[in-house]
């Protein structure tokens, strides 16, 4: 059995597809791959099903226009939309409760008391049932370093640490300079270069009782891929090292389960699953006690403020709690039933990983009939339960800064370059232009899928 098919479960918010027998076939040949569309097709839930329009009523962004054209955002890997409830909770914060924390005033209390359920909010939303445990900051990256800078302090000669290929940088860097500063052997997992996999057999190679740390993220940013991390977890415990998980790329997609998956450390930004520009890290409470972080003499020793640096962003705190809200009430209207925010949010996790994997399957299948585009990553129907709907290509003629500007003249914004994911782009050698990326999100459409298709059809006969 090979490695990635060993049990793992890459994606627990989705049903897991199945194929079905003795049904009509519609093949799908390209560069080599040839796959079966109809099995997929036939039991998909259709479009219909889930609530988009009324998720797009929320975010007010949906409705600015190019060329006469509504603009159809691609671009959710770099940063999602907001729903306008994010925007009045931000202003309301600005505007009511503006102050800093521990005053004996009114605004105060008020803001103290926000932030507070804030904490409450956002530990209940990664699966834990400490507020203490999660520390606001300016951005994963920012938090990744500072506690990169703490945790090494731990480390000494002999010891090693584990990265991946399939990293975006900010999951990678951090750890690499600390593994210098302190003289610690760094490690580098590879994936499989046929679908963007992570390949756990050289991941389970590299692990030994000298590991000290493995940094692996939820979700590749750049080719959509979803990775085994209970099982890595598991691993990694098994000879004693600790796990640090990027959850950025799988937050809008998938609800986090630090509890279920057992890590240690887990790091997401608000500003991709539709809040502001505000970072989150979760870790143990024991971990995040015994450590010494860098800070201030005056700051208190108690969590969570001895790892949050400075004043932090409040109002994209209150922003923060606006967009779980959000999600919490999409769930409430997909499954009416759902009695507290954890269930509705699972309902509404539920239903964007089967809509999204309609969303992705069109464009994939799209995708795969022109034949001057390479699809990097997984593109099996049958797979798309392992992968978020984010999908990067190359073009055989075109620069991808050229298919950007042309689909960008025509309202359809996608991005390109390396988005960071540097080692992934480096070992294909698409350095420096990178690839097209196309991030779908669960307020996308399937029209809006047609009509980048059709636009990318277009600038492929030029």
């Amino acid at each position: 059995m090979a490695a990635d098919d060993a049990g793992f479960n890459r994606h627990p918010t989705c049903r897991v597809a199945t194929w079905q027998k003795d049904v009509p076939h519609i093949i799908v040949r390209h560069n080599g791959f040839t796959t079966n569309l109809l099995p997929w097709m036939t039991r998909m839930p259709t479009a219909s099903e889930f609530p988009v329009d009324w998720c797009r009523a929320q975010f007010p962004a949906l409705k600015r226009q190019v060329a006469n054209q509504p603009v159809a955002f691609f671009d959710g890997p770099g940063g999602s939309q907001v729903p306008q409830r994010v925007i009045d909770a931000i202003g309301f914060y600005l505007s009511n409760t503006n102050a800093n924390r521990g005053g004996l005033y009114a605004t105060a209390h008020e803001s103290d008391a926000l932030l507070e359920a804030a904490h409450a909010m956002v530990a209940e939303f990664v699966g834990s049932d400490c507020p203490e445990s999660i520390v606001f900051g300016a951005n994963m990256t920012t938090l990744t370093f500072a506690l990169s800078r703490a945790i090494s302090r731990t480390w000494r000669e002999g010891d090693e640490i584990i990265v991946t290929r399939l990293d975006h940088d900010g999951n990678v860097t951090p750890w690499v300079l600390a593994a210098r500063d302190a003289g610690v052997t760094v490690h580098y997992v590879d994936f499989d270069r046929s679908n963007c996999t992570l390949d756990l057999r050289d991941l389970s190679s590299k692990l030994s009782p000298r590991t000290r740390l493995v940094a692996v993220g939820c979700a590749s940013n750049l080719v959509g891929t979803i990775n085994p991390v209970r099982e890595i977890c598991q691993a990694a415990h098994a000879v004693g090292a600790l796990v640090f998980l990027d959850a950025v790329h799988y937050a809008p997609h998938a609800l986090p389960q630090v509890s279920e998956w057992g890590c240690d450390f887990l790091a997401c930004s608000a500003y991709k699953f539709f809040g502001p520009h505000v970072g989150v890290l979760w870790g143990r409470s024991e971990l995040l006690t015994s450590m010494t972080p860098y800070k201030l003499r005056p700051v208190t020793e108690s969590l969570p403020g001895r790892w949050m640096t400075g004043t932090q962003n409040f109002e994209g705190i209150a922003g923060t709690a606006a967009a779980l809200e959000y999600l919490a009430d999409l769930g409430r209207h997909v499954v009416p039933t759902s009695p507290n925010r954890k269930r509705a949010w699972c309902a509404a996790y539920e239903a964007i990983a089967q809509y999204e994997q309609t969303l992705s399957a069109a464009l994939i299948a799209g995708l795969l009939t022109i034949p001057e585009i390479k699809i990097l990553g997984l593109t099996d129907m049958a797979r798309l339960n392992e992968r978020t709907p984010t999908v990067s290509f190359v073009h055989k003629r075109l620069s991808p800064a050229e298919i950007a500007g042309g689909l960008g003249k025509l309202g359809l914004f996608v991005g390109n370059g390396n988005f960071y994911a540097l080692q992934i782009s480096e070992t294909f050698g698409f350095e420096p232009d990178g690839v097209v990326r196309v991030g779908l999100m669960h307020y996308n459409t399937v029209g809006e899928v047609e009509r980048l298709l059709t636009a990318l059809r277009q600038l492929s006969t030029v």
